[in-house]
């Protein structure tokens, strides 16, 4: 009988990790999460994974390591302090030129005016929603007011639709969705917004999750039950007069 010849499958070597991925690593070894380290570098977590994926993350390494050594042997070990240290090591990636390299974002603009609008959808809201993070940011340096809009389950809304007690100067009508869902918007610059500034530091307070600051406001303030899972989130900025 002629022997076979099928071969036999080689069993192939482990890819090799860029230094992004074994920073990562070793950031996770010492407690923290992808989803931690996404917060640290302030992007969206879909990113760490790509360290190991794609081999991306080259720009992120200087700012890995002071994080790494902050915890480690630093005995810094809040998300939150993390990020701010790591935040002036973050390098845009440059073409062969030398040039800066373009980034592809969804890029969130203020307008000289202070208009600026940030969305996000259930993807980025399970990342805590970090793309909105620069926005904030920006709103709180520039002293602007800011309005938002949520969008829920209706049985984790704690008032009726439309009820004056839990969005008095709504922006618009309350929107119900076929999915039994309701979006409903907090402020207006007609009727007064909120201080960028004061849910700039509610995010910072939780490691920048900016999904858990809002959902922890609208609990506070006796708008939604504790569990209810928000799958929407748009911020509005604008320049107070």
């Amino acid at each position: 009988m002629p022997p076979s010849n099928r071969r036999r499958s080689a069993a192939r070597p482990a890819p090799e990790l860029n230094e992004a991925a074994q920073l990562a690593d070793q950031l996770q070894q010492a407690g923290y999460t992808k989803r931690d380290i996404a917060r640290i570098i302030n992007r969206d977590a879909s990113l760490v994974s790509q360290f190991y994926t794609k081999h991306k993350g080259a720009a992120f390494v200087p700012a890995l390591r002071h994080a790494l050594a902050a915890a480690t042997t630093g005995g810094i070990t809040e998300v939150s302090e993390l990020a701010a240290l790591a935040a002036p090591h973050i390098t845009r990636r440059t073409t062969a030129s030398g040039a800066r390299a373009r980034v592809r974002s969804k890029a969130v603009l203020i307008t000289p005016t202070g208009t600026g609008t940030g969305r996000v959808a259930a993807q980025a809201i399970a990342s805590g929603s970090a793309r909105l993070r620069p926005l904030l940011a920006e709103a709180a340096r520039q002293n602007l007011k800011l309005a938002f809009t949520v969008r829920l389950a209706k049985t984790g809304y704690v008032h009726p639709s439309g009820s004056r007690t839990d969005s008095p100067g709504i922006r618009r009508d309350v929107i119900q969705r076929p999915d039994h869902s309701e979006e409903r918007s907090y402020g207006s610059a007609t009727t007064g917004g909120f201080d960028a500034t004061d849910f700039a530091r509610r995010v910072d307070a939780v490691g920048g999750d900016v999904t858990a600051a809002v959902h922890q406001w609208l609990v506070e303030s006796g708008r939604i039950h504790s569990g209810a899972h928000i799958t929407h989130l748009e911020v509005r900025t604008w320049r107070p007069r």
